[in-house]
Parts: structure tokens; C-alpha cells; sequence
């Protein structure tokens, strides 16, 4: 309940001191039935018992990049191949995203768009160790990602969009 009230606000559907009154009365709630009416006036939120997204680079590697629904919850392992999840072209509305990386043998490689902010402090670096290369400056409406897992023996680095990487999406856009 928490989580969708929390949702809500970083969607403009409720301002701040509407969620204050909504957790508060969350928290001191007996029933399931208490809970009802703090969310009766808001859309349903199909994200909220979706299954974790789980990516396995394999042999040959994953890559997930350009436009994707992004789902509060992802599993990552890096397999043989690698993964890269990158998230610079998504729009990404919920407050919060965990993510859960083993880097396993040839790790994982995390883009975020500027202004996004990463809680590393459960990550275990593993064998290859964890990196992250971001800025900790979260802008308002911007998801929280909270990484925990370990670096295996590939690693896992969480960063914003390098120079080529910037170059190809203003390319992308016509600039």
C-alpha cells in the first residue's frame, strides 16, 4: 500500500500532504478493508504485483536498451555473455526501481539517464568487483535505483551514458 500511495505522488495523482494523511492512516490501518478507501480514487496500478523481470545473458549475452516498460523489480544475472540494461530512453514513472545483479562470468553493465540516483550500499563486489561511476544528485520525479546482489567474477558497474553513447541518442532524436 505504501509503495502504490508512494507511486501515486511521484505521478502527480496525489500532492505531498495527501500522501502524508494516506500513509499515516496505512500505517495505523487493522484490516484489509481499512486500506480501500486510501486508494479507491486511484488507477489501478498493474505494476504493483508484477512479476520481477529476469534477464540471463547466457552464452551470447543480453542487451536491453531503447524503449521498454520498466517493472519495480528486475533480476539480472551476467552469465557468460554479459548483460547491459540501460534505461536512458525509457520513461520510467515509478519512484523506485530494485534491481538484483550477479555479475557472475562476464558481468553486468547498468546506463542511467542523468539525474537518476543509485543505493548501492547492500551490492557485494564479488571477484570483479562494483563500480559505480554515477552522480549523486537525484532530480524530483526521477527513480531511485536500489541495487543489491554481487559482482561474481564479471563485476557490475552502474553509470550515466558515456559520450558515444550520448552522440547516438542525440542522432536518434533528429538533433
Amino acid at each position: 500500500m505504501v509503495e502504490r500511495l508512494n507511486t501515486a505522488a511521484a505521478e502527480g495523482r496525489i500532492d505531498l500532504a495527501e500522501l502524508d494523511v494516506r500513509l499515516g492512516l496505512a500505517l495505523s490501518a487493522k484490516t484489509y478493508a481499512d486500506l480501500a478507501p486510501l486508494t479507491a480514487d486511484l488507477p489501478p496500478d498493474a505494476r504493483v504485483n508484477q512479476e520481477p523481470l529476469v534477464l540471463k545473458g547466457g552464452m551470447h549475452g543480453l542487451s536491453r536498451s531503447g524503449r521498454w516498460e520498466v517493472p519495480g523489480h528486475i533480476t539480472v544475472y551476467g552469465g557468460m555473455g554479459a548483460v547491459k540494461l540501460d534505461f536512458t530512453d525509457t520513461d520510467c514513472r515509478l519512484p523506485e526501481v530494485r534491481i538484483e545483479a550477479h555479475g557472475q562470468m562476464a558481468g553486468i553493465t547498468i546506463v542511467i539517464p542523468d539525474g537518476w540516483a543509485v543505493e548501492a550500499s547492500r551490492m557485494d563486489g564479488g571477484l570483479g568487483g562494483f563500480k559505480d561511476k554515477t552522480t549523486p544528485q537525484r532530480l524530483p520525479g526521477t527513480p531511485l535505483i536500489r541495487l543489491t546482489g554481487t559482482g561474481g567474477a564479471g563485476g557490475v558497474v552502474v553509470r550515466h551514458p558515456n559520450s558515444w553513447e550520448r552522440r547516438k541518442q542525440r542522432r536518434l532524436q533528429g538533433r
